[in-house]
């Protein structure tokens, strides 16, 4: 009698854990919240997704992990979430290139920029500079090119990805200028920057946010931003445009938080309703402005939209270029 009792009891106590642990299966609550980028620790994506991890943490009370896949154009950490249950417990945080140059630079990608990921919110913009060494006898980028003109010898722009939309703009400003500015790939902004100051490399070309150390030193110097509009954070330096330097019209940088197809409407718009609330907050604006990205804070829609312009946009050069990118 006692043995059956104690059987009985530790059924229920059996089912009462199994019911348990079903429920806690089925409460996305209990389910970690994971952001994976393409970049390792240590940089302004990686800095700005930690950021991020912060503040969701403290506003869903969830756990949130920032899981690094580094490799491979980004394409290791896009696959992961495209990868990955359409739940909104994976979210991808982006580059442009994926979406924009590298659907017209490679021959065949592993993913659809279009269907394979749904944008949640466009959360940064990631403006673009042209530094030199602080001891080069020019001062702005129109200056640079009068003076390769007479030495024609050092035609080298660095830059630290080819098939982006600063190589594309390089090969524009070639056709349109007639010059031979030879664009030259770095493994990263660092060994680029130490052959900028050591009189190695004319003229490179990356973000803000590598380069504003440096700037703030004294050991480099802006010649000028890429794009449209003057940036926030440099807003003393004159762009291209109106220093009257073409091709780089549509070289605007940017990031932007993605799921896997398939996630339910209701899940992607509480995702962005509160990554855009996050990075509209004035004291994270400030924070991110400090490692040089300016925050935004569009819907979605606006991601898919802005994408497919810019890579319409880049198309002609593109084709023309005969470029071909390679993992």
């Amino acid at each position: 009698m006692l043995y059956s009792s104690i059987a009985k009891v530790t059924a229920i106590a059996l089912g009462c854990a199994l019911l348990t642990h079903v429920a806690a299966a089925q409460d996305p609550s209990n389910t970690p919240i994971k952001i994976i980028i393409g970049f390792p620790a240590g940089g302004a994506l990686d800095s700005m997704s930690r950021a991020m991890a912060e503040k969701l943490r403290a506003d869903w009370g969830r756990t949130v992990i920032v899981d690094n896949r580094p490799g491979a154009s980004t394409h290791i950490a896009l696959l992961a979430v495209k990868r990955s249950p359409a739940d909104g417990n994976t979210i991808l945080i982006s580059p442009a290139p994926p979406f924009v140059t590298h659907p017209l630079t490679y021959d065949k990608l592993p993913f659809d920029p279009d269907k394979d990921l749904i944008p949640v919110a466009h959360l940064a913009d990631t403006p673009l500079v042209a530094t030199t060494s602080a001891s080069s006898p020019y001062s702005s980028m129109r200056d640079y090119l009068d003076w390769v003109k007479k030495n024609p010898q050092d035609t080298s722009v660095g830059m630290v990805t080819m098939g982006g939309v600063l190589h594309f703009g390089l090969l524009q400003l070639n056709q349109q200028r007639g010059l031979n500015l030879t664009p030259i790939a770095y493994k990263g902004a660092p060994p680029m920057l130490t052959d900028e100051i050591g009189g190695v490399l004319p003229v490179g070309m990356d973000t803000v946010a590598s380069a504003g150390e440096l700037g703030k030193a004294g050991k480099i110097k802006y010649l000028g931003v890429p794009g449209m509009e003057r940036s926030k954070l440099i807003p003393n330096v004159p762009t291209f445009q109106e220093q009257g330097v073409p091709g780089f019209e549509n070289a605007a940088s940017w990031y932007a938080a993605f799921v896997p197809a398939g996630t339910p409407p209701s899940v992607v718009s509480k995702l962005e309703k509160t990554m855009i609330k996050i990075v509209q907050d004035p004291e994270f604006s400030a924070r991110m402005a400090q490692i040089g990205i300016v925050t935004t804070g569009r819907p979605g829609a606006d991601v898919a939209a802005l994408a497919k312009k810019q890579r319409e946009a880049s198309r002609p050069m593109v084709e023309k270029s005969g470029y071909r990118a390679t993992q």
